[in-house]
């Protein structure tokens, strides 16, 4: 057994250039990143996958997680500022897995049809875990073919993410051999929204050779535009 998260903590740029009131409600973005960091730092799971990490939240979660084993893809696309300016000091992005126990890296790639995503695979706990952002496009079809390659026919794993669409649309492009988990009926979503008909379950745990229970979406306190979802992982 083993338990397992997804965040998208929500790059600084991205918020800005979006004008998510994320934005608005942390105008001190070092101040959002700290608490960032000791949220994750006081979650129970014992794998976290988080999403749109900037190189400023990452050095900070390095810093007070020395105790994890922090793994991070840097994409090569470099989140750009419209009005030109950012506080960040390092406006790189990365997909970040944090464990609690060491891991072994599979496989770290943004997608070939898109440098601004990827995915970052795993090895810890008798586990495979593969970390990802999906874009918001029919790109995805693509991507998500990769991440089923990267999962072992005879290994457990477990997919983390953001992978912008609903449920049912990453079931059946994956195929029968993966379960996406299914939050409870009065479950929070993962992706508040006011408006527009794009779902707001978009984060998901997926699983291949193994079982998931016990899924739940945790409020995050305004500290991002997405919700954490977390699991427990058997079998």
């Amino acid at each position: 057994m083993i338990t397992v998260a997804s965040w998208n903590v929500l790059h600084r740029v991205h918020a800005e250039n979006w004008r998510s009131d994320i934005a608005t409600r942390w105008p001190d973005e070092a101040a959002r990143i700290a608490a960032v960091t000791a949220w994750i730092a006081e979650r129970p799971e014992q794998v976290i996958a988080l999403q749109e990490v900037s190189g400023d939240q990452l050095a900070s979660l390095r810093s007070a997680l020395s105790d994890k084993d922090i793994h991070a893809l840097r994409y090569p696309r470099v989140p750009r500022p419209r009005d030109g300016t950012t506080p960040l000091q390092d406006p790189t992005e990365h997909l970040v897995i944090v464990l609690d126990e060491p891991g072994r890296e599979i496989a770290a790639e943004s997608f070939e049809n898109d440098p601004g995503n990827g995915a970052l695979a795993v090895e810890t706990a008798g586990i495979v875990v593969v970390a990802t952002h999906v874009t918001g496009d029919p790109r995805r079809t693509r991507q998500l073919t990769r991440l089923a390659e990267l999962a072992p026919p005879d290994r457990a794993t477990v997919l983390l993410g953001d992978f912008n669409i609903d449920r049912a649309t990453v079931a059946s492009t994956l195929g029968p051999d993966f379960t996406v988990a299914d939050p409870p009926p009065d479950s929070a979503p993962t992706r508040p929204r006011t408006s527009g008909a794009k779902s707001q379950f978009i984060d998901h745990v997926i699983v291949h050779g193994t079982t998931v229970r016990e899924v739940a979406v945790v409020l995050v306190d305004g500290l991002s535009d997405h919700n954490f979802i977390r699991a427990t992982i058997t079998g």
